[in-house]
């Protein structure tokens, strides 16, 4: 048996499965982990909980850290940046008459 963590990345989004490691993580917590995007910000959305060897894919990748407050500010910013972004995104579509959707 293996302990693991659910972490959802987007609202309504896909869970993925981590390695708590050390840390002592609760639903709702919001924690750093490593994917193959990069180091990601996500949100816990299920307590630990023990599964079957072969119900996941080794290696489990780990739980980097607990985000801090640091961490929370920084996503926020990046979707406040990603909002603008899209923003502009519209217009230019909207201005040069593009036949596409975004």
């Amino acid at each position: 048996m293996v302990k693991v963590i659910g972490v959802r990345f987007r609202t309504a989004g896909k869970i993925y499965f981590f390695d708590p490691l050390k840390f002592d993580v609760k639903r709702g917590d919001h924690v750093i982990v490593e994917t193959a995007r990069g180091i990601e910000y996500g949100t816990v959305v299920g307590d630990p909980k023990e599964v079957e060897d072969d119900k996941v894919i080794q290696p489990l990748k780990p739980v980097l850290r607990v985000a801090t407050a640091r961490d929370t500010e920084q996503e926020n910013a990046n979707k406040q940046k990603e909002r603008e972004a899209f923003k502009i995104c519209l217009e230019k579509i909207k201005k040069h008459k593009l036949d596409m959707k975004l």
